[in-house]
């Protein structure tokens, strides 16, 4: 049996979260001895699962579930409390894609300030610069600095560098929900693309449609834990009835 891309097994992750202080005398004097020790937000609970080569997993959550810390874990941007991950090859995180940015800027020299950051060849980079402005719709723009961009042809300009410089795993954390009609369907093409060649990929969606078609197997997460794990069609029911359960809840995403 081949080792898996990734193996995460009971890895658990908290936050620090300050005590309110107290603001008056009259609290002082209700609350003499109440802690100003910070208390802890768990964020995951003992999480396990593998992801095997060649395979693409969806994970469903609902808002402040863990999905994007548990990303950011695989990525190495944080690191676990406790237990243990091992990912099996070069990583490509489509997480937050401002950062790496310069706003000063063009969107030519972004392209290979970010490409080189993502693992491409500076020769690969500047070869690809005309295919990654074509992908994003923004020839046009290729010397105007990025601060003159909207948030929208940013955000176009990075996806198509993070596609372009996809490596063997990649991380994506709702990719099919930026741009317009034309740019999510040049991204589904190229998620397919990348899914032909054997890449191993994470793909993180509120939407069912994305898990059902473009997922081999699927998770929920809810509260930290895994609630199901399998057959996308299962997980999409399973996290829509956690949605039903409590429509009110939409804090901050994990």
């Amino acid at each position: 049996m081949t080792e898996p891309a990734i193996a995460v097994d009971a890895v658990s992750k908290a936050f620090p979260l300050p005590e309110a202080r107290m603001r008056t005398v009259r609290e002082a004097v209700l609350h003499p001895w109440r802690s100003g020790a910070p208390s802890r937000l768990q964020v995951l609970d003992a999480i396990s699962f593998e992801v095997g080569r060649g395979e693409t997993l969806g994970i469903m959550g609902r808002n402040g579930s863990g999905k994007s810390t548990l990303l950011k874990l695989l990525a190495g941007i944080y690191r676990p409390d406790s237990g243990r991950i091992a990912v099996g090859g070069p990583v490509t995180p489509i997480l937050e894609l401002g950062v790496g940015w310069s706003q000063d800027l063009d969107a030519v020299d972004n392209i290979l300030l970010l490409g080189t950051l993502m693992g491409l060849p500076l020769a690969e980079a500047q070869a690809a610069i005309p295919e990654i402005l074509a992908f994003a719709s923004l020839e046009r723009f290729a010397r105007v600095p990025l601060k003159h961009y909207s948030s929208g042809m940013a955000v176009r300009l990075a996806y198509s560098v993070a596609f372009r410089a996809a490596r063997d795993i990649l991380l994506l954390d709702e990719v099919f929900a930026v741009g317009d009609v034309g740019f999510r369907s040049r991204c589904e093409e190229r998620f397919r693309s990348l899914r032909r060649s054997g890449r191993t990929m994470i793909v993180v969606s509120h939407d069912p449609r994305t898990i059902r078609d473009f997922c081999d197997r699927a998770l929920v997460i809810d509260a930290g834990r895994i609630q199901r794990e399998g057959d996308p069609a299962g997980v999409v029911e399973r996290y829509l009835e956690l949605v039903a359960q409590a429509p009110q809840a939409a804090g901050a995403s994990a």
